[in-house]
């Protein structure tokens, strides 16, 4: 039977509510189409209240379900209506039935999981599917073969999460959270949906690099199955709705095609062309059709002021970031809504800001689409992957294995090593048509951090069109493109200029400054490297450390900063933003005049 969907996700006993989630019901819930840079016309989202029930490890699949949890929300957070611990020792189980359209007749159907915590596998009607390792990153089955002559489907999810005491990248999750450590997610936490796709061949991928000094655009499309027989991608790309460029490649090929003058991506100006691609069998007849979007931008290095700066379009341009960790207190990693999610990044950008560090999270697909529609630059570090002492020191301060500032890298197993890469790479895949996205971070202050230079030579050949920051902070290494600091102090200290690298100062500030009312545990200690009492204080440590970074453009060759943070998060007093969104403790327009000063100056 169909499950029966309830009115509204439980919200009793939370610890703190954005008003988004206070209005999430389970037919509302993350509706929008959840792949922006591929979009097909035939698609059936799933979230909503699904079947769940959560046993030990070693417990068969269970027969009956007992409880019920709104995807896609984690099993930890308030929205899932579960807000449960998930341990190393515990198998979630999902369950849900559902119908395929009648219009889908003569189509394969794909099964689309955006994102799953950590280790999952997936039946449908019974049947072994298939499985998949890794928190961050889409997978996808064909689940045409599994499906029945009934008019109900049913699938059926396990997940396992180790959490802190895996070796598996998982950001700041950990048991139990304290400090700058947070609430572990556990289970499916992005849109799982169903898309109908031509059996005989579709368009799986696809690849584009702009090249603005050449003025022409690289496109790799490619389709799911081997080039037997061959195939041909018809490519339409609009000027808002005008054809600009007109032409065909085959599948699996790489076309270069001119746009002549072309319209460049910026903070200033983000444009952004549409894109049509239709697929065409021998026969000629169109057996796909896809859109999609891309803007003309490039980042790089160059000289400016005697030192190595960031450059982008071949212009110098300085990147004032903030620290983003892209936590949220009902949803946890999932935004309550898609409009919430937007709505941290149209404040940050209204308070001045060009940039934003995305730290150590991957965030749903929609989230780089905003960024790319907003024109605000990216920099995407990819979750730390740490190895936990042995349980009876896990409350010890220093419970995660990491280097210090002069220590060598870490020595790790090749199966945890091929695990990390396996996902570095998944994101880079995923995500490398985004135009915002300007700089790879692979580790993050020596957080599991290992082969350095190896990781970020991979990454520099994997992705030539972007900058690496090989290690932000910390274990400083001699590759990458970027030489970057993290400073905390009142007085923050200045970077060594460089001709090889750009100076950037990857983290600094941190000042906070609780709100009682808007405290995610009014009665655990509330951290900052410096806390303010008053507005008037906050503001005052907030202009101190900011012009020291305008002097350090103008005389040291400082080219880039990241504020920490955005938003307060769980533990962390140290946002411009309460963690419940609720108060903006610094007004927007008074940090866009703080901020100007940056920018008035010649670039």
């Amino acid at each position: 039977m169909p499950l029966e969907i309830q009115a509204q996700s439980s919200t009793e006993n939370a610890p703190m509510m954005t008003s988004w989630g206070e209005s999430v019901t389970a037919d509302n819930v993350w509706q929008e189409y959840p792949r922006p840079q591929l979009v097909r016309e035939n698609w059936k989202n799933l979230n909503g209240i699904w079947n769940f029930t959560q046993q030990k490890i070693h417990e068969p699949q269970p027969k009956s379900f007992k409880d019920e949890i709104l995807v896609p929300f984690c099993v930890e957070s308030t929205l899932s209506g579960v807000k449960q611990d998930v341990t190393e020792n515990d198998r979630l189980w999902y369950r849900r039935t559902f119908s395929i359209p009648a219009e889908w007749d003569q189509k394969d159907v794909m099964l689309h999981f955006e994102a799953v915590d950590w280790n999952t596998t997936v039946w449908v009607n019974g049947a072994l599917v298939g499985a998949h390792k890794g928190g961050f990153d889409r997978f996808s089955f064909n689940i045409t073969p599994f499906l029945s002559d009934k008019k109900d489907q049913q699938i059926t999810v396990s997940v396992t999460d180790p959490t802190s005491l895996g070796t598996q990248a998982r950001g700041k999750q950990q048991l139990p959270q304290q400090g700058i450590w947070y609430t572990p997610v556990s289970g499916i936490w992005q849109t799982v949906w169903l898309e109908a796709v031509n059996s005989e061949a579709w368009i799986k991928e696809i690849k584009i690099t702009p090249d603005i000094d050449s003025e022409t655009v690289s496109l790799i499309p490619m389709i799911n199955k081997p080039l037997k027989p061959i195939y041909q991608v018809n490519v339409k790309v609009l000027d808002q709705g005008k054809v600009v460029y007109q032409g065909a490649v085959t599948a699996d090929r790489e076309l270069v095609f001119p746009l002549k003058e072309a319209k460049l991506w910026s903070p200033d100006s983000p444009f952004l062309y549409d894109m049509e691609l239709s697929l065409v069998n021998q026969s000629g007849t169109e057996i796909d059709q896809i859109s999609t979007y891309f803007g003309m931008r490039k980042i790089s290095l160059g000289i400016h002021n005697a030192a190595q700066y960031l450059f982008l379009n071949n212009e110098p341009l300085f990147q004032y970031g903030t620290l983003d960790q892209g936590w949220w207190p009902d949803g946890l990693h999932t935004p309550p809504s898609d409009e919430a999610m937007k709505w941290d990044i149209v404040k940050t950008q209204e308070m001045g800001f060009n940039m934003i560090r995305k730290h150590i999270k991957v965030e749903p697909d929609r989230w780089y689409y905003h960024c790319d529609k907003l024109g605000m630059l990216v920099w995407q570090d990819m979750p730390s992957g740490m190895v936990v002492l042995p349980r009876e020191d896990r409350l010890k301060p220093d419970h995660v294995q990491h280097i210090k500032r002069k220590e060598e890298d870490l020595f790790r197993r090749s199966e945890d090593t091929n695990q990390y890469e396996s996902e570095l790479r998944r994101m880079i895949d995923l995500h490398y048509n985004a135009t915002s996205i300007v700089m790879w971070v692979p580790f993050n202050e020596g957080w599991g951090q290992y082969g350095t230079c190896r990781v970020c030579d991979m990454v520099q050949n994997y992705d030539p069109s972007r900058l690496v920051n090989s290690a932000s902070g910390w274990g400083l290494r001699p590759c990458g493109d970027i030489y970057d600091i993290h400073t905390y102090g009142k007085n923050v200290r200045v970077p060594p200029t460089s001709l090889d690298k750009a100076s950037v100062i990857g983290e600094f500030g941190g000042i906070g400054y609780p709100i009682q009312e808007h405290l995610w545990n009014p009665n655990m200690k509330n951290w900052g490297y410096q806390t303010y009492k008053t507005q008037a204080e906050l503001i005052e440590g907030y202009a101190h450390k900011f012009d020291q970074i305008v002097d350090m453009k103008r005389t040291k060759g400082l080219s880039a900063a990241v504020y920490t943070q955005i938003t307060d998060v769980e533990g962390e007093v140290n946002g411009l933003i309460t963690y419940d969104r609720k108060v903006i403790k610094i007004p927007v327009e008074e940090l866009k005049r703080i901020h100007t000063k940056l920018f008035e100056q010649a670039r």
